[in-house]
Order: structure tokens, then C-alpha cells, then sequence
């Protein structure tokens, strides 16, 4: 199994490109949960009745793989609830009364950083987390020991997804930032090759990046097929270095570390200012708004806001998505649904647009494995989900769907082939955990 130059052609539908983002009013209350990364929810080290300003931390890491979580709003806690995640899960909130006046933490000084330790530490104690979606804590990611083995860093500048353009307009807007953030991998990381992956739908953004990095010979722009999903880690890889990752394994084994634009502009400002990620850049779009824009948020905010400040049209909305038509995960109250650190869109789909339509039988036209950018087979996997034939499943190596959702897409029978993968993959750990523990037992 192994990524290849596939996927599909999609509406680029990205009405926002040309918008620099705005500044949404401080929201009167900020929900922000203890998980909105991969590895272990933080722990809240706040109370009720605590007082709280702008970068104070709100809660602590809960082990290596995790990150610790600040406030973006000065104002009181109001409270530590449990609510329900837009996948399924419970975890810890902390909610926040804003005082509106916006008070930055008085411990807020720019981190020093001196060696490569400091950095790794320094980009830790900011709390980012992978950006572009995928949310894992960037200090375990550069935390690799032996910069010896980072041959390329390539920045994911792709943002494949329609409607989405928070990271293109980080390309335009602050490409200064990018620069210095990979100064900072260039000096702390020893990286001597950085390879900028950007959509050819984006001249604007090659341009702005082919022009600010004129001067390093280290970088290069490289401009990406228009074919989805361009931006997935392997994929990626591929695209740029010809490198393929194996199954199961990272991309420091093939001498790569990807980090997306957004992410290395973050952490740029976090060393040159020491305030900690506490905003996001959204893009708010789709069928049902009418006033589309890239807003900045507080991390907290409640999506129905963002909805209010862009004009929804509320009686016309069918669904609402954290992300992009592609890989959004539908949000089920915006009341209660808040902005999130991997949040870089919202879409609003109208009626029409939001309606899932009925699967029918498959006709094996063979058209999720032709375009699976994996070279998996989705109809196998689903006929093996069906049986409930795990090892199968497993053979069939679900376990390397990203779930990009191209077969889904693509299916004339519009059946749930991307579901099932995610089900699968449930099923599968399960199996694994359970031959685990069978084997920790004979010994």
C-alpha cells in the first residue's frame, strides 16, 4: 500500500481568498475543552471563581503526548463541566465569563530560547498543536532526538478543501512569520531542506512564498497538482519528495517532517512574543452564509457566533461542519459547539447541500479503490466490515485510510465507505488490544 498521484478534481469554491480576516468581538462567554488534540485531554489546573486573562494557563498537559491549554478571553471561571464532543465523546470544559476587557497575563515575555532543547520546550509551553487539522502536539512531532535524520521539512501550504482559505490568507498576510518560523527550524533543527507545498489554485500564494524565501537556497516553492487531497501528510511527501512512507511507520523514517503554514507562523510568534495559541483564524462559507469571511475567534467561542457575525441564513441551514464538505465533522448544536485549536473552517450547507442522500447496492464499478489516494480497497473493507471479518480487515490495512473521504465522494452508489473505514479501524484496535493482552498474559 502506498500513496500515488490520484484523488479527484474538486469545486475549488474558495470565495474567501481575496478576504483578510476579521476580528470578531470578544463573545461573552468561551467554552474550551481539555481534548482538542491527539493524545491525552489536559488537566485544568482553574476553579470556579478563578480569574483569568489573555495566555493564562487554564490547564496542564496530561503526559508526553498532549498540550497544555490557555485562556483567550480575561474574565471569570464560571465553571468545569463535561460536554459532549462533535465526535461522539465526553470530556472536560472549562467555561469562562469574558470581562470583555481583554487583560493580557502579566507572565506573558517572549520564551528564551537558546539551543535546540529550549525550542522543543518553548514550542510545548505554547500549547500548538497541528494546525491544519490534524491536532498533533508539534513538540512530540519535533521532538525527534537526532535532527541528523530530518532531511526535508516540507510546509503544508496545500489547503485542498473547498470553501477553506485560513491558511492561504496566513501566506499572504503574514509571510513574515513563516520565514522566521523556519528560520527557527533552520538554526534549532538543522534542517537544510524545506520544500513549500502549495496548490497551483493558489497564485497569489506561490507568488507571496516564491518572493519572501528569494534569498534562502534552502527552500523551495513547489507547486502542487489541483487534484484532492493534496494536503495529506503522505500524500504530500510523495508529491514533493518522491519518498513513500511504509505502512506504520512516520514520516521521519523516510528523512521528512511535515508541518502545516499556519503551525510554523504560530510558533514564530509564540517565540518572538510568548503568547500562546488562544485564537484561531476560521473560514466561515458554504451554501447557507451569506456573508462568508476568515474571522479570528478566541479559542472558545461558540460556533453560533461565528454563524451570527457571517450571516447564516438560519432557517436554511442543513448542516454545519467543523471543516471543510470533505473532512468536516457535522457539529450538532453551534450553541455549544466551540472554536477549537485544529478549527480552520466552518461549513454552513443549506437544505440541499446538507441532505445525505440514501446508499444504494453496490455496483462495483471500482471507482473508490481507482481514486483511493492509499491504494486501499474500500469495497473489500466494506464487505469484510459487513462479515465482521476483523483479521481481514486488518490485512486489508484500514489502518492507513487518513479517511479523506475521496471514496465516498466518488461512489455512485453514495455509500458510507469512509464511515465504514473509521468503524473498522474501532474494530480492528479492538482486536489488537485484545491479542495484546493475550499475550502479556502467557508470560
Amino acid at each position: 500500500m502506498f500513496p500515488r498521484k490520484s484523488g479527484v478534481k474538486l469545486p475549488h469554491l474558495k470565495s474567501t481568498a481575496a478576504m483578510p480576516p476579521v476580528r470578531l468581538g470578544v463573545p461573552a462567554e468561551v467554552i474550551i475543552p481539555m481534548s482538542m488534540s491527539i493524545g491525552k485531554p489536559a488537566v485544568p489546573t482553574v476553579k470556579p471563581k478563578d480569574h483569568v486573562n489573555v495566555g493564562t494557563l487554564i490547564a496542564e498537559s496530561a503526559g508526553p503526548v498532549s498540550a497544555p491549554i490557555h485562556s483567550g478571553v480575561s474574565g471569570t471561571v464560571k465553571k468545569v463541566d463535561t460536554i459532549l464532543s462533535s465526535n461522539g465523546s465526553y470530556c472536560q470544559a472549562v467555561v469562562i465569563e469574558s470581562d470583555g476587557l481583554q487583560t493580557v497575563d502579566e507572565g506573558i515575555r517572549p520564551p528564551v530560547v537558546t539551543d535546540y532543547a529550549s525550542f522543543i520546550e518553548a514550542v510545548r509551553n505554547s500549547g500548538i498543536v497541528g494546525l491544519g487539522g490534524a491536532g498533533f502536539p508539534t513538540a512530540v512531532k519535533l521532538d525527534v532526538k537526532d535532527t541528523s535524520k530530518i532531511e526535508y521539512l516540507i510546509l503544508n501550504g496545500a489547503e485542498c478543501e473547498p470553501f477553506i482559505t485560513s491558511d492561504n490568507r496566513t501566506m499572504l498576510d503574514t509571510p513574515d512569520d513563516i520565514k522566521e518560523g523556519v528560520r527557527l527550524f533552520e538554526k534549532y533543527l538543522d534542517v537544510k531542506k524545506i520544500i513549500i507545498g502549495i496548490e497551483g489554485n493558489k497564485p497569489e500564494a506561490i507568488k507571496k512564498m516564491t518572493e519572501v524565501f528569494a534569498d534562502d537556497a534552502g527552500v523551495t516553492v513547489k507547486t502542487l497538482p489541483e487534484s484532492y487531497p493534496q494536503g495529506g501528510e503522505k500524500v504530500l511527501i510523495y508529491t514533493t519528495t518522491g519518498r513513500v512512507v511504509p505502512a506504520g511507520k512516520l514520516p521521519l523514517d523516510v528523512g521528512c517532517v511535515v508541518v502545516n503554514v499556519t503551525t510554523i507562523a504560530t510558533i514564530a510568534r509564540y517565540v518572538k512574543t510568548g503568547m500562546p495559541l488562544v485564537e484561531k483564524c476560521v473560514t466561515v462559507d458554504g451554501t447557507a452564509v451569506k456573508k462568508p469571511q476568515n474571522v479570528i475567534a478566541p479559542i472558545g467561542t461558540p460556533v453560533s457566533e461565528l454563524l451570527k457575525f457571517c450571516e447564516a441564513d438560519e432557517e436554511a441551514i442543513g448542516k454545519v461542519l467543523y471543516g471543510g464538505p470533505m473532512m468536516g465533522i457535522a457539529i450538532p448544536d453551534p450553541d455549544t459547539a466551540p472554536v477549537l485549536k485544529t478549527t480552520n473552517g466552518i461549513t454552513v450547507l443549506n437544505e440541499k447541500d446538507g441532505y445525505k442522500p440514501e446508499a444504494t447496492q453496490c455496483i462495483h464499478c471500482g471507482r473508490c479503490a481507482l481514486h483511493c489516494p492509499m491504494n486501499l480497497s474500500p469495497l473489500e473493507i466494506s464487505r469484510a466490515y459487513e462479515n465482521k471479518n476483523v483479521e481481514l480487515i486488518r490485512d486489508l490495512r484500514v489502518d492507513i485510510c487518513f479517511e479523506c473521504g475521496t471514496c465516498s465522494y466518488v461512489c455512485p452508489a453514495r455509500r458510507p465507505l469512509v464511515e465504514i473505514n473509521k468503524l473498522s479501524k474501532v474494530l480492528v484496535r479492538e482486536l489488537n488490544a485484545k491479542e495484546k493482552q493475550k499475550e502479556a498474559e502467557k508470560k
